[in-house]
């Protein structure tokens, strides 16, 4: 990592932590409404009460690779959820598509438990590694959409043009969708297939509007910072080309 890279990554820890103890100043949350992630807190609680059951996917993605961000914004969220609905009659359930993440997974939902102590209800099969190539993935997860009981479909990770698959069984199950992810494509397949889509960098907001944290919140606000500094030197330079080529 050369001297630019560290610079960048230490001024935006920086960024988090100055927001972070700012926030703790002020009074409730300051953030844009995203209504697909108000819907999920009132499908959770909907969940607990009539018994049904919330699925959450997270994707392929390594958490070794880059697509590892989003792997962890799914964990994230399973971990809130879990805390929330472990007492239900039917708990939540975790699948991905890889063996690293799928035991990260299994130790995230017994981690909730824990805290609550009720891991005498922790079962093993909570969290599932349901194939290892794209479509196998998408294939082992239909069955459990089907059979499990599921009423809120969660995809949160890395997912490509499979996700058309897991999206369908989602429908003709009745079960309603959320789903975010990195690829492009796999954003494509699911704006067009989910009743809540989330685009580009919505993804990486579910720890804060799940309130998992403040420093998912505090995170935000520092990429809302980042990204005025990147379009500001953007125009800048832009300004600087027009005027270089008019002197």
């Amino acid at each position: 990592m050369n001297l630019t890279n560290l610079i960048v990554v230490f001024g935006f820890v920086g960024l988090m932590l100055f927001f972070f103890f700012f926030n703790q100043r002020r009074p409730g949350r300051h953030l844009r409404d995203i209504p697909a992630y108000y819907r999920v807190g009132g499908a959770i609680e909907v969940a607990v009460e009539d018994g049904s059951r919330i699925h959450i996917s997270i994707g392929r993605g390594d958490v070794l690779s880059p697509q590892g961000a989003a792997a962890m914004v799914g964990l994230s969220m399973l971990r809130k959820i879990a805390t929330v609905a472990s007492d239900s009659d039917h708990p939540p359930l975790a699948s991905t598509g890889d063996g690293m993440l799928g035991i990260l997974a299994r130790d995230t939902i017994y981690s909730s438990y824990k805290a609550l102590n009720l891991t005498t209800g922790y079962k093993p099969n909570m969290g599932r590694v349901t194939g290892l190539t794209p479509f196998s993935f998408a294939s082992g997860v239909i069955p459990l959409v089907f059979d499990e009981r599921v009423s809120t479909n969660l995809m949160i990770g890395s997912f490509g043009s499979e996700a058309a698959l897991i999206t369908s069984a989602g429908e003709r199950s009745q079960a309603r969708t959320l789903a975010a992810t990195d690829n492009l494509p796999g954003q494509a397949v699911m704006y067009a297939a989910t009743q809540d889509p989330l685009i580009g960098e919505e993804l990486y907001a579910g720890g804060a509007y799940l309130d998992v944290g403040k420093m998912h919140e505090a995170s935000l606000h520092a990429q809302d910072i980042v990204r005025w500094v990147i379009a500001g030197a953007i125009l800048l330079s832009a300004l600087a080309g027009i005027l270089q080529g008019l002197f």
